[in-house]
Formats: structure tokens, C-alpha cells, sequence
């Protein structure tokens, strides 16, 4: 009766794990491709006959098992089951594929029939089956036996069955049929191990003491301000002994840190003279035990040491800005060795070539306001020597009276290949007076002259660098009067003289400004370079029209339009806003703030690699950004021709200038 029985079992199995299959592929094609022929495969596979009744398979997930009682992930583990489970390896790999097809049916179910499926023994035991095989030999897992006397079931423990639907909860048949051992992976188990292991190890990593570099210089430091609140209270300095000794340890000491800025620098004998002092200091907190006293003293010398700060932080930025408007020895021997040599000249040989190419509107033109000489050569340099066709090229510089012979020498001496050069004196602009610009009329009032050169004046600007000489140049303004001074041409390029160009401009030509008059690039970052940051909004002329946050932009490199500008009559609205300003209360003096109004609504902004700002000032500009960047501007004070120049900025001005050039040593301009 026994045997009859375990045969049925088997029997049940087999049928069970392969009718299913049979059923499956063969009416996948046609069961597969509409909900409803999906419902028609599973009602006949859920009635299947045998002998004589009609018993549910435990593989749809809307049924429920009737017949199949026993808990999850249990199999009968009579000897001769082992033969359904050592399949060959071709059964494994299909059974596999099959499994997979299975799983991807059932996760198409709602979430109430997905823990049927999981409960599924005859999917488990295709799983598990699929999972001994790979699994085979790894011995380290742990194995639990499971069972109870006289029973052929295998009793499940509960803590546990919630990791039978675990793919790596793997059931094993034991060869004496009666027991079924139940594999454990600790894969998990051994992953939050090491994670935890890693926590402990990077908290035991912050929790160290950070090793100072420094910690006996500074201890040593400490011990100097120490002893100068004990030579400055009353009952140490009654004690003429302690005094002597105090001063000597505090040479010693002063002698020992030196200059000194790490331990490793210290001398050897310097923590001899650290415990010396400790043992003076020991002495004087005997003699003096008011700490009240002392920390009244500590906060004198803090307030004092503030106030010193301040005064230097004063001085360091009236000579910043004094060596920004001094011209250097050298910058101021070159003009007039150039002067000297052209007007030495004969008169024919005074003349550029190619002028019939200064109103040619085809080509591309450059604008270039300066009186720096060599400043001016690096610009056209930089510029000749990344553009594609220099023939097409045409440079168009205003200078000063004082400059214009040396700047027009400099580049009959050194002519810049095939492009074409132009060097005008501002003072033969007849139209440009005082009648006619504003700008001009308020540079040369008395008033002006007088905040720029009395020097007992009681209310002094604070911020120095509107006190700067260089806005009493009308140079400076000639930006603003490009239609007059190009009446031919229909585009320019304004750029500064303190610009190196590093890839070819002319793209910019084609550019369409969308009826734009001027293309820029934005300067606005978070709070800084917004409309506010220049302009007065307190004053109601400018608060009625602009916008604070308005973003700013720069001068240094911009394309103009000047058909829109003649067109839109932009010169008439920078006279009106200069007129409102002549007693400066809308914006203080320099060019930006004007140019923020004048072109209030005419601006087309360009990508940021055309132009990169902040060389002359700001030590930080990205390196990718200067390397893909067109033009970089050397705005501020720290201009590359200083000796006060950002040194690893000045490179990249520096290779445009030939330092062997025999003007240039006989005024001993060096790198």
C-alpha cells in the first residue's frame, strides 16, 4: 500500500511539472496574443482531468491550492522524487527559459494574485530545481535540517518562510530520503557585514584627531601673546626679575619661530625653548592671578589688532590702486624712443598701406581705443595670429596726442602681416567737442578736476576706483561714438587693449543680432554684476525705468550693429542720460553704467566662450574656461604688463610680446 502510494505521488508530480509545460508551448503562439485568449489557456489548464476527477493545478494565481496543503517550499523527500530532480543539463536550461516566461506572465497579474504565484510549489520546484544545478558544490552555505518522527513532510520553520520565496532560499533532498536539508545563502548576511565594516571603519577615519602641521609654531605664537599681557599689567611689571627673564625667553622664542610656518621648520633645540617658556608664563600666572585682568587686557590688544588690520587693509588698497594708474619705467621709455625714431622719419615713409581697405564695409573691422603702445601690439598680434585670412583684417586705433607718433611708429616698424592698420589721433575728431558731447563738456568742468587732483579734499570718495584718472580721458568714451567715427562701415568689433584673442573672430560678423545693436556677454552671477550694482534706484529716474536685477554685462570684446545704431539713434539717447548725470547722482563716473543705459533693451547676448572676464583681478577663473574662450579680458587692476599681475595669467599675454624686439631692451622691458 505504501509503494502503491509513493507511485501516485510521483506519478502526480511528473504530470504536474510537465503537462503545464506541454500546455504552455504548445498554445503559447495562439494564447499569447489577446486578453482573452490568455483567460481561455488558463481555465484549461486549471481543469485537468485525472482519473476520473477534476483537480485544480497550483499554477494559476487566481485559484487557490484545494489539494495541495503543504507549506511553502516543501517537497516529498521519498528516494525516488530524487529522479525528478536530477534532470539533464538540457531539461535544466529549458526549464529555465520556461520559468523565466512564467515569471514574466505572473508579474502582469494584480498585486492580490502575485503572492499565490509565489506560492506556487510546482513553479518552486522548477526554481529550485534550476538553482541546485547552478549552485552545485558550494558547500559553504549553511544547511538546516527540517522534519519531523515518522513524517514524510518537511516542516518549514516559520521565522524562515518568508525567505522561501528568496531565490537564494534554496530546498536540497537528502540521499536518506526521510529529510530535506534547507540552504541558507549568506550573501546577504556577509554584504550588511562588510557595509557595517566600512561605516565603522570611515567614522573610526572622521573620529581621528586632525594632525596639525603647525601646532608648535602656533603653540609657541600663543605663548608670545601671553607674555605681552604680562609685561603690560601693573603687579608683573613691579617684578623687575621676572621681567628680565620674561624678555629673554620671549627672544629666544622669537628667535626660534623665525620664519617659520610648519613644525618641520623649526629648529631642533625649539622645544627646549617652548618648555622654558611654559615655565616663565607658570611664573607670571603666580604673580598675577586676576584673570579678569587678563582678559581685559586680551580684548585691548584684540581691539587694537583689529584697527591695525583695517589700516593696513586701507593702505594695501591705495597702493593697489596707485600702482594700477602708474605707468611702469619701462611702458614710459618705449613712447618716447618710438616718438624719436618716427619723427626721425621722412615724411613719405609715414604712411600705411592698403587704405582703400579702411571703408571697405566687406572685410572685418576692428576697433581700438589706447594709448598703451605695447598693450595695443599684443591685441593686434593675438589676433593676426588665429585669424584664418589676415588679408581680410582691418584695424582701426585711436590713441592720444602724446601717443600717436610712438603707437604710429610702433606699427610701421612692426607691420602685422597682410592686415591692414590705421592709427588716428583723437584731437583731429573736430566734431567731438564740448558743444556736442556732453561727456566732454563735464570732463573738463572745474568741479571734476577738482575731485580727481585736490588732494585736501575732506569728503574723499571711498571707493577708489571711481577716483581713477582715466575716465577724465575722452578716450574712454569714444565706444559711444563708433556711427561718427566709422561712417562707412556697418559692422565693427570693439575690443579693449587689455584682451588677448586665442581663436579666429570672424564668425562673429555673421552673426545675426535680431535687430540688436550690441552683442554681449552676461556678467550676472547670483547677487553680483546686476543693474543695481551701478546704478542709483533710489533716484527716481532710474527706478521708473530699469530694473535692479536686471543681469549686467561687459565691455571689452562687442560686435556692433551699426546700421540699427543709426537707425534706432542710440548717440541722442546716451546724450540725454549724460545731460541727467552731470552732478552724478544716477551713477558714479566710468563707462559700464552709461552703457547699461544707453543700450537698455538693444543688447544680443552671446555664448560665455567668446569672451572670459576676470584675468586682472580674480585669481580663480576656471582653466577649461580661459583654454576654450576666444578672448580673455584682463579686467582690474591687475593688468598683465605690471609687475603686480596675476603671475599665472600673464603667460598668456606674455607670448605675444617679443621681449628681444630692440626697442624693447633698450627700455629694458623684461618678462
Amino acid at each position: 500500500m505504501k509503494m502503491k502510494l509513493r507511485k501516485s505521488v510521483l506519478f502526480l508530480l511528473m504530470t504536474a511539472v510537465l503537462a503545464p509545460i506541454v500546455l504552455y508551448t504548445n498554445n503559447l503562439g495562439t494564447y499569447y496574443t489577446s486578453p482573452s485568449s490568455r483567460n481561455e489557456f488558463l481555465e484549461e489548464v486549471s481543469s485537468f482531468t485525472f482519473g476520473g476527477e477534476i483537480r485544480p493545478l497550483n499554477i494559476l494565481p487566481q485559484e487557490s491550492s484545494a489539494i495541495l496543503k503543504e507549506p511553502l517550499g516543501a517537497v516529498y523527500s521519498d528516494n525516488s522524487i530524487q529522479s525528478v530532480l536530477n534532470y539533464s543539463d538540457d531539461s535544466i536550461r529549458e526549464n529555465s527559459r520556461i520559468t523565466r516566461q512564467l515569471t514574466e506572465e505572473s508579474l502582469s497579474t494584480s498585486d492580490g494574485n502575485k503572492q499565490d504565484v509565489d506560492r506556487n510549489p510546482i513553479r518552486l520546484l522548477v526554481t529550485d530545481t534550476v538553482h541546485e544545478a547552478r549552485t552545485d558544490g558550494e558547500s559553504s552555505k549553511k544547511i538546516e535540517l527540517a522534519g519531523g518522527k515518522g513524517s514524510d513532510e518537511a516542516k518549514i520553520d516559520p521565522e524562515k518562510e518568508n525567505n522561501s520565496q528568496n531565490p537564494e532560499h534554496i530546498l536540497v533532498n537528502s540521499s536518506g530520503g526521510k529529510e530535506t536539508k534547507h540552504v541558507q545563502h549568506s550573501y546577504r548576511r556577509s554584504t550588511k557585514n562588510s557595509r557595517r565594516e566600512q561605516g565603522k571603519t570611515t567614522t573610526e577615519k572622521e573620529n581621528e584627531p586632525t594632525i596639525l602641521l603647525d601646532a608648535r609654531v602656533r603653540h609657541l605664537k600663543d605663548q608670545l601673546i601671553r607674555s605681552k599681557v604680562y609685561l603690560s599689567l601693573s603687579s608683573t611689571r613691579n617684578n623687575p626679575h621676572f621681567i628680565r627673564e620674561l624678555r629673554l625667553r620671549m627672544k629666544e622664542v622669537l628667535r626660534a619661530i623665525g620664519d617659520a610656518t610648519k613644525d618641520s621648520e623649526l629648529p631642533k633645540n625649539a622645544n627646549e625653548k617652548l618648555k622654558a617658556m611654559e615655565r616663565t608664563l607658570a611664573k607670571g600666572k603666580q604673580i598675577q592671578d586676576d584673570c579678569a585682568a587678563v582678559v581685559k587686557k586680551l580684548r585691548a590688544m584684540l581691539h587694537s589688532s583689529e584697527e591695525q588690520l583695517q589700516a593696513h587693509k586701507k593702505q594695501t588698497l591705495f597702493l593697489t590702486h596707485l600702482t594700477a594708474k602708474t605707468v611702469p619705467k619701462g611702458l614710459h621709455c618705449l613712447p618716447l624712443r618710438l616718438s624719436t625714431e618716427f619723427f626721425m622719419l621722412n615724411s613719405s615713409r609715414r604712411h600705411f598701406p592698403n587704405e582703400e581697405k579702411l571703408i571697405d564695409p566687406k572685410l572685418y573691422h576692428y576697433a581700438l581705443f589706447s594709448d598703451n603702445i605695447l598693450a595695443a601690439a599684443v591685441v593686434v598680434n593675438s589676433t593676426i595670429t588665429h585669424a584664418k585670412d589676415p588679408s581680410n583684417h582691418v584695424f582701426h586705433i585711436v590713441t592720444d596726442r602724446l601717443n600717436y607718433a610712438a603707437m604710429k611708429m610702433w606699427f610701421l616698424a612692426n607691420p602685422p602681416g597682410k592686415a591692414t592698420i590705421q592709427v588716428q589721433n583723437v584731437e583731429e575728431f573736430t566734431w567731438l567737442n564740448s558743444s556736442y558731447s556732453p561727456v566732454l563738456k563735464q570732463l573738463g568742468s572745474s568741479s571734476m578736476i577738482d575731485y580727481y587732483f585736490k588732494t585736501h579734499r575732506v569728503e574723499s570718495d571711498p571707493n577708489l576706483k571711481f577716483r581713477n584718472p582715466k575716465y577724465l580721458s575722452i578716450m574712454n568714451h569714444l565706444r559711444f561714438y563708433l556711427p561718427e567715427i566709422f561712417p562707412k562701415l556697418n559692422k565693427v568689433l570693439f575690443l579693449d587693449d587689455d584682451i588677448v584673442v586665442q581663436k579666429d573672430l570672424t564668425a562673429l560678423w555673421s552673426l545675426d543680432l535680431k535687430g540688436k545693436v550690441i552683442g554681449v556677454i552676461e556678467t550676472c552671477r547670483d547677487s553680483f554684476h546686476r543693474f543695481d550694482r551701478y546704478l542709483n534706484f533710489s533716484n527716481p529716474l532710474i527706478s521708473k525705468i530699469f530694473e535692479p536685477h536686471a543681469c549686467g554685462w561687459a565691455f571689452g570684446m562687442n560686435i556692433f550693429d551699426l546700421k540699427e545704431w543709426r537707425k534706432q539713434n542710440i548717440t541722442d539717447v546716451y546724450h540725454r542720460w549724460q545731460n541727467l548725470n552731470h552732478d552724478r547722482l544716477l551713477w558714479k563716473l566710468g563707462t559700464l553704467p552709461p552703457g547699461l543705459i544707453t543700450f537698455w533693451n538693444h543688447t544680443f547676448t552671446l555664448d560665455k566662450s567668446w569672451h572670459v572676464l576676470g584675468l586682472g583681478y580674480n585669481p580663480n577663473v576656471p582653466q577649461k574656461e580661459i583654454e576654450r574662450a576666444a578672448v580673455i579680458h584682463y579686467n582690474g587692476n591687475l593688468k598683465p604688463w605690471l609687475e603686480i599681475s596675476i603671475s599665472k595669467f600673464r603667460n598668456y599675454w606674455a607670448k605675444y610680446v617679443d621681449y628681444n624686439h630692440l626697442y624693447l631692451r633698450e627700455c629694458n622691458i623684461n618678462p
